[in-house]
């Protein structure tokens, strides 16, 4: 399976994860929905698609845990009749991080997904550059780096 990435400091890791837990389809992307690594994604509209939902849930189940006066939840996972998917968190010198994985309950298991992914954490948090000062984003900046994002990540 191809894995692609924005920040090449991310391939390693998440190509020994997506072997190792025998993911169906990776994201690594910011709590905004910015993806930085996918992996078995065939069509840039579902990255972006699936980018934007988790961010989302993501951003609804942390305001859930704030209302209850708990930290985040560190996993979310749901499971169908053939996938699941799991949802979970690393804080990185990049920045905070969220991974959505989705996986074929008839090849691995959410225990094996979650195994791997505390080790993915592990080596995301020691191969991750530390954050440059934040710049101002900018309107006109936007389009022009979501597209040489996209275009980065699937080697247009």
């Amino acid at each position: 399976m191809t894995v692609r990435a924005v920040e090449h400091w991310l391939l390693d890791p998440l190509h020994g994860f997506v072997r190792e837990a025998q993911a169906r389809l990776v994201l690594v992307m910011t709590p905004a929905g910015q993806v930085l690594a996918q992996s078995g994604f065939a069509r840039a509209l579902d990255v972006m698609a699936s980018a934007a939902l988790g961010a989302a849930i993501a951003a609804s189940t942390a305001e859930l845990a704030r209302q209850l006066g708990q930290p985040p939840f560190p996993v979310l996972s749901h499971q169908g009749e053939r996938h699941g998917i799991f949802l979970s968190r690393c804080t990185t010198g990049r920045g905070p991080l969220v991974a959505l994985v989705v996986y074929d309950l008839d090849v691995t298991s959410l225990g094996l997904v979650q195994l791997f992914f505390e080790q993915l954490a592990a080596e995301l948090v020691a191969a991750s550059p530390r954050v440059a000062a934040p710049r101002p984003v900018l309107a006109a900046d936007f389009e022009r780096e979501l597209d040489d994002s996209l275009n980065a990540l699937f080697r247009r």
